[in-house]
């Protein structure tokens, strides 16, 4: 939706509605685009972030399939005497 930044004036508060409704707003001067309203996107809580990150890590753990531990993962690489096979 087009709209002259004259006409804008008197409907500022349903113009930003709209926007914030995902509708596409662009303001014109002179029958040239302008500017483009847009919604701002909402930054995450410190808490909205630290819940997402717990169920990052729940199903992160959840999927973890047991196996050879990371700290002895080169045993196999070295003999008895410590020296590479």
């Amino acid at each position: 939706m087009e709209v002259s930044v004259t006409d804008a004036e008197g409907q500022l508060t349903e113009l930003v509605r709209r926007a914030e409704a995902g509708d596409e707003v662009v303001l014109t001067r002179h029958g040239r685009a302008a500017v483009r309203l847009v919604p701002v996107e909402r930054r995450p809580t410190a808490t909205e972030r630290r819940a997402l990150m717990e169920r990052l890590r729940r199903v992160g753990s959840s999927k973890a399939t047991p196996g050879v531990s990371a700290a002895r993962s080169q045993d196999d690489l070295y003999g008895e005497d410590g020296l590479l096979e």
